[in-house]
């Protein structure tokens, strides 16, 4: 494959990139606040080969301009990833509903499961809540089950961002032992070859980060 403005280490970069890429899972964020959170879980999805983030932001202290540039500005890994932003819940839940199978929380109740116990392997959404408050109650009606991180500390907490990054870790090792990274890029997988077109126009077409409604 060539391409008359595009050198062929960086096309094969494109390539090798999305033929990793898990399009069957995705991470939904809800009311997190620190846009540095949202950046770290950013670079987390793009180093285990999660490309779309669900940003979730009901909170009126929220919904402003202001931190919608600054989640855009906080890592330059954005632009590689498609980052959808939703302020209505059901629209949201709705969304994810036609690409996905589960949704699935880190929710602390009584009927989640440990992290390890988690089949990975399905289309999932994997659903992470505020720095403070977790998932909201009405988020944690519409997911379809909920793990914890085991942890043995004296409190039981992780930072956001090291939650989410240890899940997709889990996630990563057990799609690794199930082949699930060794899929061949093929023009002929509409995925593939749209967002390969996508990664040439960001390369030759560089523009402000931002993320879309």
């Amino acid at each position: 494959m060539t391409h008359p403005n595009l050198t062929d280490a960086r096309l094969e970069k494109f390539t090798k990139n999305i033929s990793k890429t898990q399009f069957d899972v995705c991470v939904v964020l809800e009311n997190v606040h620190d846009k540095h959170n949202i950046g770290a879980v950013c670079r987390s999805c793009d180093a285990v080969g999660v490309r779309t983030i669900y940003i979730l932001d009901t909170d009126p202290r929220l919904l402003t301009n202001k931190r919608r540039t600054g989640i855009a500005s906080s890592t330059g890994v954005v632009k590689w990833l498609e980052i959808k932003h939703f302020t209505d819940l059901n629209d949201c839940i709705a969304d994810i509903r036609k690409n996905y199978d589960k949704i699935i929380g880190t929710h602390l109740g009584k009927e989640a499961v440990s992290l390890y116990d988690v089949d990975f392997n399905e289309r999932l959404a994997l659903v992470f809540g505020n720095e403070h408050e977790g998932i909201t109650e009405e988020l944690v009606t519409h997911c379809d089950g909920n793990f914890i991180i085991p942890q043995f500390g004296m409190v039981q907490s992780l930072n956001i961002s090291v939650a989410c990054a240890v899940s997709l870790y889990e996630l990563m090792r057990q799609r690794l032992a199930n082949n699930r990274y060794n899929e061949a890029f093929d023009t002929s997988n509409p995925l593939h070859a749209s967002t390969l077109e996508k990664y040439i126009q960001i390369q030759l077409n560089p523009k402000p980060l931002d993320y879309k409604d």
